[in-house]
């Protein structure tokens, strides 16, 4: 039996991460990507997830961060992404740049595949079951896998079906599903059996929020930790 943990849109983040990493402890965690953009500690995030040995992969702000391109974001969107690209280390840039937009790899006999968006666009499409649910199935036999773990929603969910599973842990950094608490999901994988589970935790929002407002960055990004929206 092993147990891996899910987490997704960290957005710079840290008071939320390292909650969440502290909760997980030495579990093997996967990240789905957009680990900055919005919040105010994109070279600490960065800085943790790597000393923590976080596999992760690349998110449309990550992307938009180390291309300058954001021509599909709203106003506010694009001057997180920019200010993020202007205080950013070069090693937090390169490390950004290393990312690849999927993973696939076995856990415990079982094809797991990971990216941001939907495997048939991995930055920008938004997969949820009530819109993609007849999807799955051939996501998942296209893939060969047991698993699909997606991100960039910031809602958490998993949905299983006869092939397999596809789950989206939510946002660690900015939740959008009514819960202000930081959302991930932990996988049991055994006997080429997988079981996830949706977890939430909560964590100091308003020092996440306090930074963004000292960075100058939009008010919305700061004032919608605290209604998870």
């Amino acid at each position: 039996m092993k147990k891996v943990a899910f987490v997704s849109d960290v957005h710079a983040n840290l008071e939320a991460l390292q909650t969440v990493l502290a909760k997980l402890g030495d579990m093997s965690i996967y990240c789905l990507g957009d680990i900055v953009g919005y919040g105010a500690s994109p070279n600490e995030v960065i800085a943790l997830l790597r000393s923590r040995g976080v596999t992760s992969v690349l998110g449309n702000h990550d992307y938009a961060v180390v291309t300058g391109n954001t021509s599909d974001f709203n106003a506010r969107a694009a001057i997180s992404a920019k200010w993020t690209a202007r205080v950013i280390s070069a090693e937090s840039e390169e490390y950004l740049k290393s990312l690849p937009q999927e993973l696939s790899f076995d856990v415990e006999g079982s094809r797991i595949y990971l990216t941001h968006g939907s495997p048939l666009d991995h930055l920008w499409e938004y997969v949820d079951p009530g819109t993609h649910s007849e999807l799955f199935d051939f996501y998942l036999k296209r893939l060969s896998a047991r698993l699909i773990a997606l991100g960039h929603t910031h809602v958490p969910y998993v949905w299983k079906g006869e092939n397999g599973t596809v789950l989206n842990p939510g946002s660690v950094g900015q939740p959008r599903d009514g819960d202000n608490r930081s959302s991930y999901v932990v996988a049991t994988f055994e006997n080429g059996e997988v079981e996830a589970q949706e977890k939430r935790m909560s964590y100091d929002i308003r020092g996440a929020a306090k930074k963004i407002r000292e960075a100058g960055l939009p008010e919305e990004h700061a004032s919608r930790l605290f209604v998870g929206m």
